[in-house]
């Protein structure tokens, strides 16, 4: 960010509660970065997870969860719920939080992804603009190539909890 969001001045980097921050001289104003907030669902059928494969950048060709950035009068459970619709076709429930994954590798900014098990309660599974293939994926057919922006994360934690399954099995 290079201009104040209030009043459009140049900003300036300034040392504040520890850390360099961008300053308004004109408005006085310390402007804080915020993270981006996605939210996103687990799907699952059987042993298997629901995957999208993205049909623009960033990530475009790699797979991630349906899941999509929160709106900013939004909550993350009904950003979730709304990106799986909008992405898959699918009308979901929400059973569970899945996790919270950090990711610093979207070139829109740093963020969190908030994700849920969700079950399906109605639509019908379909492609759309945002997503070329949708697909459920054993943990051992996973494509290689996984969305960042902390659906890698996501994805591969949720693999490794159905190998645990089988070890304990």
């Amino acid at each position: 960010m290079k201009h104040c969001p209030e009043c459009g001045s140049p900003l300036i980097e300034q040392e504040t509660e520890g850390r360099r921050r961008p300053y308004c001289g004109r408005c006085k104003k310390v402007v804080y970065r915020q993270l981006k907030v996605g939210a996103g669902c687990i799907i699952e059928d059987g042993e298997s997870i629901l995957l999208v494969q993205r049909a623009r950048s960033p990530f475009q060709d790699t797979w991630n969860l349906p899941a999509g950035y929160v709106e900013y009068d939004e909550l993350p459970s009904e950003a979730a719920i709304r990106e799986t619709l909008e992405e898959t076709g699918l009308e979901v429930e929400i059973s569970e939080l899945a996790g919270v994954y950090f990711f610093a590798d979207d070139p829109r900014g740093n963020g969190i992804l908030i994700v849920y098990r969700c079950e399906v309660v109605g639509g019908k599974m379909r492609s759309t603009e945002e997503g070329k293939q949708i697909g459920y994926f054993r943990k051992e057919t996973i494509p290689d190539t996984l969305a960042g922006g902390g659906h890698d994360q996501a994805i591969r934690e949720w693999a490794n909890r159905q190998m645990e399954k089988i070890t304990r099995s």
